[in-house]
């Protein structure tokens, strides 16, 4: 009796362990893919950091004298600083053709066969297949066009070069603060609020002691780019240090790391600087926001106390002279004594949305932003996709987090050689799974060794417990 007993528990250890093979077999769930069709920026916590920028200047002074008409953030008159970087000459720009496509190959290069690295590299970066035209020669000591709808750089020059981006800034302190704060609350400016305020600064006529409504301040920011509206917005968003702080990290969102914040408004400051590349990124993230574009595309507009106020951007104004680009949606321009002249410029033609930033042009005189980022829309839309990309504004995606590790159940002090048995096939089957999950392929050719191996265990099982039941058969007898 004890042995047929003995026999049906080994036999149904037997039919257990082979389920639980069978279940092995079964596939099990592919990890959730990463949609392709997002965009990345919103998991920046876990982007790597970007490598270090061969020739970056140093860090860049404070403003200087006021007196130049126009001025953003400090007025004087502009000058190059610092060397221009590994290029020699401002002129001695050589396109870098890279490998070219087809002239009926794809449009463009998949995200990843793109090569991050590369614009971290000095020089002009293009790759125009045959019958493009080539990106044109500019001044400026930094500069980058790219399809704001996609991401995709078509061409840069020094696109990581870290540079004090001037009023050009104030789009990181859209993205910050914009929604933040409701645009139809109103803002009581105190005195101290205004105290701050750099030598030489642009304003938009903030008086203390009056109350403001929240539109009227970002008109202020991006028409007249306003520092007094920006130190307003500050006060309503937490505060000067709190904004500086946000606005570092809402870089770091992006994956904008060229960039280090020390005054939200643009003002020249030590440690402040920002990068074509970085601007870019604003202009792109601000695109996707409708009261970022309905600000910063606005020509003229009316605020309280001063009258009319009219968009210093002149690619979009179409003033002192220079002739509107058509399509411009604007975004924004800036000057410091250390910046020299800065500008993000988006224009959309025939369904296509471009940016373009230029920063510290060396010749041409107060309107050579304006014109050379007006060139390098023109050839963008007129390269169109003939031009294999150089790089991307998406940020890459974080690193999958590593899988927990699996380890089998100890068996219990006094157990049977059939409970040892049994107790080592769940462990040997969770650590096939968790083998095939890292692995990512799906095959099969771990699954039948788990198989295998819960069928081999149960035999052994059974074999124990058979040979321990035909050594004792005198203790059966006197049991029966």
């Amino acid at each position: 009796m004890i042995n047929r007993s003995v026999t049906r528990s080994a036999l149904s250890g037997t039919m257990a362990l082979a389920a639980t093979g069978l279940l092995v077999l079964l596939p099990p769930s592919p990890p959730a893919a990463a949609d392709s069709r997002s965009d990345p920026a919103v998991r920046a916590p876990g982007l790597p950091r970007a490598p270090a920028v061969a020739g970056s200047p140093g860090v860049h002074g404070s403003a200087g004298s006021p007196g130049s008409p126009g001025a953003h953030g400090s007025s004087a008159s502009p000058r190059a600083h610092g060397s221009p970087g590994p290029h020699g000459s401002p002129r001695s720009v050589s396109a870098a053709h890279g490998p070219a496509a087809g002239a009926h190959g794809p449009a463009s290069a998949p995200e990843a066969d793109i090569d991050r690295a590369l614009l971290y590299r000095p020089g002009t970066h293009a790759r125009p297949k045959p019958g493009a035209p080539a990106p044109p020669e500019l001044s400026a000591l930094s500069w980058l066009v790219a399809d704001a709808g996609t991401g995709e750089v078509l061409a840069a020059r020094d696109a990581h070069l870290k540079l004090p981006p001037a009023s050009t800034l104030k789009t990181l302190f859209a993205l910050t603060a914009l929604p933040r704060l409701a645009e139809h609350s109103r803002h009581t400016v105190k005195e101290e609020e205004l105290d701050d305020i750099g030598p030489g600064s642009s304003t938009v006529g903030i008086v203390g002691g009056e109350s403001y409504e929240v539109a009227d301040l970002w008109r202020g920011v991006f028409l007249s780019s306003g520092n007094d509206a920006v130190r307003a917005l500050s006060a309503m968003n937490g505060g000067w240090d709190s904004t500086v702080a946000q606005m570092r990290k809402k870089a770091k969102q992006l994956g904008a790391l060229d960039t280090h914040v020390v005054s939200p408004d643009g003002y020249d400051a030590p440690g402040q600087v920002s990068s074509a590349y970085d601007l870019s990124v604003f202009a792109r993230a601000g695109l996707a926001s409708p009261e970022f574009v309905r600000y910063s595309s606005t020509v003229d507009a009316e605020f309280p106390g001063e009258g009319g106020i009219v968009n210093t951007n002149r690619l979009l104004s179409g003033e002192d002279g220079v002739e509107p680009y058509p399509g411009l949606i604007g975004v924004k321009n800036g000057f410091t004594s250390d910046a020299g002249y800065t500008l993000i410029a988006a224009a959309k033609r025939g369904g296509r949305t471009l940016v373009a930033t230029v920063m510290n042009p060396q010749w041409g005189g107060v309107h050579a932003v304006y014109e050379e980022a007006r060139e390098l829309l023109d050839w963008g839309f007129t390269a169109g996709k003939r031009v294999v990309p150089v790089g991307t504004l998406k940020p890459p995606p974080p690193p999958l987090p590593p899988m927990p590790p699996t380890s089998p159940a100890p068996a219990g002090p006094g157990s049977s050689p059939m409970a040892k048995v049994a107790g080592a096939a769940p462990g040997a089957r969770s650590v096939s799974v968790a083998r095939a999950a890292d692995d990512g392929s799906g095959s099969g050719y771990l699954v039948p060794a788990a198989f295998v191996s819960s069928a081999c265990l149960a035999a052994v099982g059974l074999f124990v417990v058979r040979r321990s039941g035909r050594r004792r058969p005198e203790e059966e007898e006197i049991i029966h």
